[in-house]
């Protein structure tokens, strides 16, 4: 069977490295690395790296990488395109392209720096202090304001969001971050909904806000590639799949990750994040596996379990949540917290390297 897997973030890399080895594999990225999403505040930061280059991660197992981005998938006569011409055939589709910063604001892509910029927001920051704007009071916004501040102190660092900050956490959680905000000099903008990113900062419903740089850490959107390819998708273009992943349109189409819009029993639709994004992808690479085998495959099954945030370097906060991930008033704070959020990274990219040779090796919490 020729299968193609577009997209090696954390589920495309999680589902080419589980599907059998005699299949023929194709992965498609548009870069030669797999990036560690979840550190780019990190890299934002000062690290040096949070990439693995794919030839390492795919090395002896046969998988054929190739580095190009895809512009078109033809779901009729099974082929994707990518933008120098090259197309590819397939009789399997791992769709697995994602999901990116939305900058539908007036002024984002022009003004603003967002996480995928993380090479060049941290060469803009060593050039000298000022005033940085941090738009979006999720754990995005959070982590990448707490790790500027402790990495930048010369710079004057603003958290500007419409909501409360995490206010998906429980209250003691919720508690534990304002501490850490003020802790580390992070002022807060909160109530205040920005309508553009300008030159100068950021203009919003309460008036403008001064800054030298604005870094944008706002929702998710999911290329339209997808809905373009006659894919069944949801309001926010996420294709819709039935149990075992598959599109509900075209069943030799599976689509995982942050593009896949999942309805997980006892907690709805999937939200895009790499806690669920690696086991909705290790689940599509056993359906494919199953069926390429002549056996039925089983339904997809997931429990959230926590939530976690780095505060800087030194400080986090672990959540518990239910399955359905709403919160309970059960945290691990400060060192004990970053900690886990540190273990919990290095098992997601360590999980790849050891997929190399052990494909079945990944768990996730059913």
């Amino acid at each position: 069977m020729d299968i193609v897997v577009i997209g090696a973030g954390y589920a495309g890399m999680t589902a080419a490295l589980r599907l059998d080895r005699n299949h023929t594999i194709t992965l498609i990225s548009a870069a030669d690395s797999f990036t560690e999403r979840v550190r780019l505040h990190e890299r934002a930061a000062g690290r040096p790296s949070v990439s693995t280059p794919l030839a390492e991660l795919t090395r002896g197992t046969g998988i054929r990488t190739v580095e190009g981005v895809v512009t078109a998938v033809d779901a009729d006569i099974r082929t994707v395109t990518l933008a120098d011409g090259r197309e590819f055939g397939y009789d399997t589709l791992v769709y697995a392209l994602g999901s990116f910063t939305d900058a539908s604001v007036p002024g984002v892509a022009d003004h603003a720096f967002a996480a995928e910029n993380a090479p060049g927001l941290a060469e803009r920051l060593r050039a000298g202090g000022g005033r940085l704007a941090v738009v979006g009071g999720g754990l995005t916004g959070i982590e990448m304001a707490t790790e500027l501040a402790e990495t930048y102190p010369d710079w004057q660092v603003r958290l500007v969001t419409g909501a409360h900050p995490a206010a998906g956490l429980s209250r003691r959680g919720r508690k534990h971050v304002a501490k850490a905000l003020t802790r580390l000099g992070v002022s807060v903008h909160t109530g205040t909904r920005v309508e553009a990113v300008t030159p100068d900062g950021l203009r919003t419903g309460q008036g403008a806000i001064e800054a030298d740089v604005v870094v944008w850490a706002g929702s998710f959107a999911v290329p339209e590639l997808a809905a373009k390819a006659g894919l069944a998708v949801d309001e926010r273009g996420r294709a819709v799949v039935d149990a075992t992943l598959r599109s509900v349109s075209h069943p030799d189409v599976y689509v995982v990750g942050d593009a896949a819009a999942v309805d997980v029993p006892g907690a709805g639709i999937s939200r895009m994040s790499c806690a669920i994004g690696m086991p909705i992808a290790a689940h599509a690479a056993d359906a494919v596996n199953a069926r390429a085998r002549g056996r039925a495959a089983r339904p997809f099954r997931f429990r959230y379990m926590i939530q976690c945030i780095s505060l800087g370097r030194r400080d986090g906060v672990i959540q518990a949540v239910r399955r359905d991930d709403s919160p309970i008033e059960l945290i691990l704070p400060g060192r004990a917290g970053a900690w886990v959020k540190e273990l919990i990274c290095r098992y997601a990219a360590g999980s790849l390297r050891l997929a190399r040779l052990l494909p079945r090796s990944y768990w996730w919490p059913k």
